[in-house]
């Protein structure tokens, strides 16, 4: 994974979110519109482990790992409005994942989420993933708000 921060005075992703490597998926954020929607970039430099074993001399990104780098991206849309300080959004559930084109090492994953639904128990979100313009998958999903310090 690259540094992770913004040239655009955005917050870093490990500000917003409590994620961290090898599990932050997401470098840095190019948009931010708090409570609403996120656009961000995760570059793929070939050195994560994933690429070694998915798949031996054709390394791709898993889809899975594509849709947890739209809902870290939700996560951070989420994490910056005012009205969720000290709260954490956990997965509730993912609707019609579809997976469009492979990712691959060198490539740069620009990541949208839009909040469609936010309230102080849970929320809905959209986004794609793309590559160069490219849509590489694209997902809905609902999450769950929860207290940051019961996770404790």
């Amino acid at each position: 994974m690259t540094d992770i921060g913004s040239d655009a005075g955005f917050p870093r992703p490990d500000e917003l979110l409590p994620h961290r490597a090898p599990f932050l998926l997401v470098d840095e954020i190019v948009e931010l519109q708090p409570g609403e929607r996120c656009v961000a970039k995760w570059h793929l430099t070939g050195d994560e482990t994933f690429f070694a074993g998915h798949f031996p001399g054709r390394p791709t990104l898993p889809g899975v790992l594509m849709v947890e780098a739209i809902a870290q991206t939700a996560g951070l849309a989420a994490a910056a409005a005012s009205s969720l300080e000290g709260k954490l959004a956990l997965f509730g559930g993912i609707d019609k994942a579809r997976f469009r084109r492979q990712v691959t090492p060198g490539d740069t994953l620009r990541l949208e989420a839009t909040i469609d639904r936010l309230s102080a128990r849970a929320g809905r979100a959209s986004g794609t993933a793309s590559v160069e313009g490219q849509t590489a998958c694209e997902a809905s999903m609902m999450f769950l708000i929860a207290d940051a310090d019961d996770l404790d």
